[in-house]
């Protein structure tokens, strides 16, 4: 059939209208059309509503535009757990921006990269962190707009004065599907962080999914407690929340303080959280949760690592059913796999126990185990985790090199080893970089892990290769006790006996007082191997002069 030149044409526009998605910046406008007067953001000393955020965020957008920010800026938003860096997200998604949150526990010089590597035009900063902005000029020329939370210096813009000017409703831009809005900065386990690039229509899925598969039911009643940085996980949390119109509920203390956040879950009915296993681990062992009502809670969130199995049976015990575990990482925006609280048994023998398992593959998402070539692996065969649905990001920003390598053979590769078995649930092994080779033989940390942390005396453990002249690798433990417990290193290897194979067995254990731990709460296994680095030499040393 002959198609008139003029039909063509419409046809293309209908396809091309087809890409363009809603602003996610109006998941705000709507919440606040639809419950002005609820609390949308609570603190110690103030609640903000719906409407008021929604208001300053337009606000803060008509003073930006106006200063010639445009669709495409980049904004680097360096900050404390607040209310503008809070709104700072929604600020960026409704000029077509990049919101380009830190962590606010970085070195300037980490932040002068990030600036420059994003090529921000925008800066807003906190109080106490004029360095960082100094830092981010002398490295980037691209910056020309800074934006201060407390007393702009010279040449800068007060936040504040931007948010309480009366203005119009701020239209957001139009924007496509895959047009970015958030440059979410992995954490640069090795060398730099790189900029995975998360988009409107993307993260359209992922909110959607995260309400499916995380936290279904929650409504505008609901309170979520913010417990880790809104500038990574704890923001998509936060989004998620949005959406529903549910309040985000802003403990006083920067560090955490169980008390408080107890405190916190009873007086405002929490019942929901986005967290890491080392805070629930924290929060869980502390005398005061036993001192609160706590039985509003219904989704405590774990993800950024899988929980140990000792960990997870004493917060069931101390919560209930309340754990949800999910598998994902930032490229992937956390949507990989979830294990909902009716699979989180106490119990190892239940019938619906999935112990150390993290989940299935969540709602649109296919995770397949793949060898290096790409090959699908069969069930309970040991290979890396492969993921491919409509969450995965858009692709590292700038970085060929890095696309190349984790996307091919038509999946996403995370760098983690595991397997799958016949039911399709997901087993993590450990990170592909974290495996060690001792006499000939693959070693998976997590599994050594997961048995010394068994042992009644064993707070934490990190479990490492190090370099050996004879076995090429040997298996090091590095532990942190409980407190008041002492434990031998005879003792702890001995425990191991019948729970592993003995080529699994670190040959060596040392004794810390603390292991390094991320600003998100996560052991840091590069900087425990670069501090254990100085023992292990001394140590081979030693054995040499002894032989």
């Amino acid at each position: 059939m002959n198609v008139a030149p003029d039909d063509v044409g419409i046809k293309i526009e209908r396809i091309a209208m087809l890409t363009t998605v809603m602003n996610l910046g109006d998941l705000l406008t709507q919440v606040a059309h639809r419950h002005p007067d609820e609390p949308g953001f609570i603190t110690p000393t103030r609640t903000h509503s719906w409407a008021e955020i929604n208001r300053r965020v337009d606000a803060v957008c008509t003073a930006l535009r106006e200063q010639g920010v445009k669709k495409g800026d980049k904004i680097l938003v360096h900050s404390r757990n607040n209310l503008p860096l809070f709104e700072s997200a929604y600020v960026a998604f409704k000029l077509g921006a990049v919101w380009v949150p830190t962590n606010f526990r970085i070195a300037p010089p980490e932040a002068a990269y990030l600036g420059k590597s994003s090529a921000a035009r925008v800066m807003i900063y906190d109080t106490g962190f004029e360095n960082y902005v100094d830092a981010v000029r002398d490295a980037s020329s691209a910056l020309e707009i800074v934006v201060s939370l407390g007393n702009p210096r010279s040449g800068e813009f007060a936040y504040e004065a931007f948010a309480e000017t009366p203005t119009a409703r701020f239209p957001s831009e139009n924007v496509d599907r895959d047009d970015p809005l958030w440059f979410f900065y992995t954490s640069g386990t090795t060398g730099h962080p790189k900029a995975g690039t998360l988009t409107h229509g993307q993260m359209a899925f992922v909110v959607t999914n995260h309400l499916a598969d995380l936290m279904p039911g929650i409504s505008y009643q609901s309170r979520s407690l913010v417990v880790a940085p809104l500038s990574h996980g704890a923001g998509i949390h936060a989004i998620v929340n949005t959406a529903r119109g549910a309040a985000s509920v802003l403990p006083g203390s920067e560090r955490m303080d169980p008390e408080e956040i107890w405190a916190l879950v009873e007086k405002h009915r929490i019942d929901n959280m986005f967290t890491v296993p080392t805070i629930v681990k924290m929060l869980t062992e502390h005398e005061s949760v036993d001192h609160f009502d706590h039985s509003s809670l219904k989704f405590v969130i774990y993800a950024g690592a899988p929980m140990y199995r000792a960990d997870q049976k004493h917060a069931l015990r101390k919560l209930g059913r309340v754990l949800v575990q999910y598998y994902g990482l930032g490229e992937v925006t956390g949507n990989i796999t979830v294990l909902p609280p009716s699979m989180h048994e106490e119990n190892d023998d239940a019938p619906n126990s999935r112990a150390g398992t993290c989940g299935y593959p969540r709602t649109g998402i296919e995770v397949a185990i793949c060898d290096e070539k790409g090959k699908q692996l069969e069930p309970y065969e040991t290979g890396e985790v492969c993921v491919r649905g409509p969450a995965v990001m858009l692709g590292y920003d700038n970085n060929p090199e890095a696309n190349d390598k984790a996307f091919k053979h038509g999946f996403f590769h995370t760098g983690d080893l595991g397997h799958l078995d016949r039911e399709g649930f997901l087993y993590i092994t450990g990170r592909s970089s974290d495996m060690y080779i001792s006499g000939g033989s693959n070693v998976y940390p997590r599994e050594v892990e997961e048995a010394l942390l068994i042992h009644d005396s064993v707070h934490e453990v990190a479990v490492l290769g190090m370099p050996d002249s004879k076995w090429g690798e040997l298996g090091v433990a590095v532990i942190v006790c409980k407190a008041g417990c002492k434990a031998t290193p005879d003792e702890l290897i001995g425990h191991l006996d019948g729970k592993l194979a003995r080529y699994k067995w670190p040959r060596h254990v040392v004794f810390w007082d603390t292991l390094p731990k991320s600003a998100y709460g996560k052991i840091t296994k590069k900087d425990v191997r670069a501090l254990l680095a100085k023992e292990w030499e001394k140590f081979c040393l030693d054995q040499e002069a002894s032989v």
